[in-house]
C-alpha cells in the first residue's frame, strides 16, 4: 500500500504555502489562479484536469485517477475561496504563506488549502506510480463555499454532474483534534446544520427624530433582537448525542454517572456557561438547537426621521431533523407576530446514514493506529460545506480532513480567526494519515 513518505509531505506543505499566497477572498473569490495551479500540478503528473469556470474567474478545478472500476468512485474535494481577513490583526501577513512558528501561516491554512494541497500530493504520487487502486479517485478544488457553493460544487453538480459523482466524498469538517477533560478526541464529521437565511421586517409610527417613539420600528426591532439573543428551544438528535457520550465515557468512572446525567438534561445549554474555554460553550451550544445570529440590521436613512420600516437578516441554522417551517415558527415565537419573515434563501441539514461503513472504519482504524492514546468521535459542524451539493448525487459524506494540532492551539480559533496557521508537522501528519485512509480504502 502507498504510504506518504518525506518527498510526498514536502509536496503538500510547498503546495499549501503556494495556495495561500493566493488571494482567493469571496467575494470576489477569483478563484482561477488558485485553479490553474493545481491543474498545472496535476497535468505535469500525467492526468488530465479540467479548469471549469461557472462565471469569469470563478473558477472550479476537477481530476480523475482512474482506478480498476471495481468499484465505485471516491470523491476528495476542498474549496479554493476563503473569508476576509484583517492584515492589521495578523503576526504575519495573511497571504504570505509565511513559514514562522513551526507553522505555515495564511487564510485557508486550515480553511481548507491544506486539504487541496494534501490531496494534490495524493493524486499526483498516484499518478506517477502507475498506481491503479479498486475506485477511480476523484479531485475537486471548487469555487465560492464560503458564499454558499453556488459558483462551485452547486454548479458542478448541476451542469458537470458526471465529473463529480461518487459512492463516498472525503472533505471538510473534522479530522482535526479536540482536548476535553485531560483526553484527546479526533473528529469525524458526520452531519452538518443546514441553513435558512431569513429578513425580519417590523413596522412602527413613523415620526421626527426630535420627538421620540417607544413604538417606532427601530425599537421594536432592538427589542427583537434582544429576545433572539436567548436562543432557540433545545432539541436533542443522534450525532450529538453519540458525541457527548463518547466524550462522557473517555472521563474518570467516578464522573461517569453525572456527566451521562448532564448530557441528557434540558438544562445542558445553561451549564455551557460553566466551561472554562468559551469557545468551546459555543460550539457545543450550536450543537443543541437551531440557531439564529442577527448579522445585517438596517433602517432609516435621515438622522431627524424616525423610520416607519426597520429590517434585520438572520443567519438561520437548522438541526437534522429540523425543517424550515419548524426554524420559521421557533423564530415567530420569539420574535413575535408583528414580524414579517421571509427565507431569502436556504438549504437541509445534512446527516450520513448510518454513520457507519467501510470508509468510516478505516478512518477510525487510521486514527487508532496513529494515535491510539486519541478517541475519534462522530461529529456535527454547526456551518455548511460542500457536502450539501454532493449529497445531492448521492454521496455519501465524511468530513475528515486530517491535522493534528498542539494542545495550546484551538481549530475553532483558526477557522475564520486572525492568525490562522497550520503546524508544519500537523500539515505533514494529515498527508500521511490521508494517504492511508484513501489507499487502504480504495485499494492500493
Amino acid at each position: 500500500m502507498l504510504r506518504a513518505d518525506s518527498e510526498m509531505c514536502d509536496h503538500a506543505v510547498e503546495l499549501c504555502q503556494r495556495l495561500l499566497r493566493i488571494d482567493t477572498t469571496n467575494p470576489p473569490g477569483n478563484e482561477r489562479e488558485a485553479a490553474h495551479l493545481l491543474a498545472t500540478e496535476l497535468s505535469a503528473a500525467g492526468l488530465e484536469p479540467q479548469v471549469l469556470e461557472s462565471e469569469p474567474g470563478r473558477a472550479n478545478v476537477v481530476v480523475r485517477h482512474k482506478g480498476t472500476g471495481q468499484k465505485p468512485p471516491l470523491l476528495l474535494t476542498a474549496h479554493l475561496d476563503v473569508v476576509e481577513a484583517d492584515p492589521s490583526q495578523w503576526r504575519y501577513p495573511p497571504f504570505s504563506g509565511e513559514i514562522a512558528e513551526g507553522c505555515l501561516w495564511g487564510r485557508g491554512a486550515i480553511d481548507m488549502k491544506n486539504h487541496a494541497a494534501m490531496s494534490v500530493a495524493l493524486l499526483t504520487r498516484l499518478s506517477r506510480e502507475k498506481r491503479r487502486l479498486d475506485r477511480d479517485i476523484i479531485f475537486a478544488g471548487v469555487a465560492d463555499e464560503e458564499a454558499g457553493c453556488a459558483l462551485g460544487s452547486g454548479w458542478l453538480c448541476d451542469h458537470h454532474p458526471e465529473l463529480v459523482r461518487a459512492e463516498y466524498a472525503i472533505g471538510e469538517g473534522g479530522g482535526f483534534n479536540l482536548n476535553l477533560g485531560g483526553k484527546r478526541f479526533f473528529t469525524v464529521q458526520v452531519a452538518e446544520k443546514g441553513f435558512c437565511w431569513v429578513r425580519a421586517r417590523v413596522r412602527g409610527e413613523p415620526g421626527h427624530g426630535s420627538v421620540p417613539r417607544s413604538d417606532s420600528a427601530i425599537v421594536k426591532l432592538a427589542q427583537g433582537i434582544v429576545r433572539l439573543a436567548g436562543g432557540l428551544p433545545t432539541h436533542r438528535t443522534r450525532v450529538v448525542g453519540e458525541f457527548l457520550s463518547a466524550i462522557a465515557a473517555a472521563q474518570p468512572a467516578v464522573l461517569q454517572p453525572l456527566l451521562a446525567a448532564v448530557t441528557k438534561t434540558a438544562a445542558l445549554p445553561r451549564l455551557l456557561k460553566f466551561l472554562p474555554d468559551p469557545s468551546v460553550a459555543r460550539a457545543l451550544g450550536a450543537m443543541l438547537s437551531n440557531t439564529a445570529s442577527a448579522t445585517v440590521v438596517r433602517a432609516g436613512n435621515k438622522t431627524n426621521v424616525i423610520p416607519g420600516l426597520a429590517e434585520l437578516e438572520i443567519d438561520g441554522r437548522t438541526l437534522p431533523g429540523q425543517s424550515d417551517a419548524d426554524f420559521l415558527r421557533e423564530l415567530g415565537d420569539v420574535l413575535g407576530p408583528e414580524f414579517e419573515l421571509e427565507v431569502m434563501r436556504s438549504a437541509p441539514p445534512v446527516e450520513t446514514e448510518p454513520v457507519s461503513s467501510p470508509l468510516y472504519d478505516r478512518i477510525l482504524a487510521v486514527l487508532r493506529e496513529r494515535e491510539p492514546d486519541a478517541i475519534p468521535i462522530p461529529y456535527m459542524i454547526p456551518g455548511f460545506t460542500d457536502a450539501k451539493s454532493f449529497t445531492r448525487l448521492g454521496a455519501r459524506w465524511y468530513g475528515f480532513s486530517p491535522v493534528r494540532l498542539p494542545p495550546d492551539m484551538r481549530f475553532a480559533d483558526m477557522f475564520h480567526g486572525h492568525n490562522e496557521r497550520i503546524p508544519i508537522d500537523g500539515l505533514r501528519w494529515g498527508t500521511e494519515v490521508l494517504t492511508d485512509v484513501v489507499c487502504g480504502f480504495a485499494g492500493s
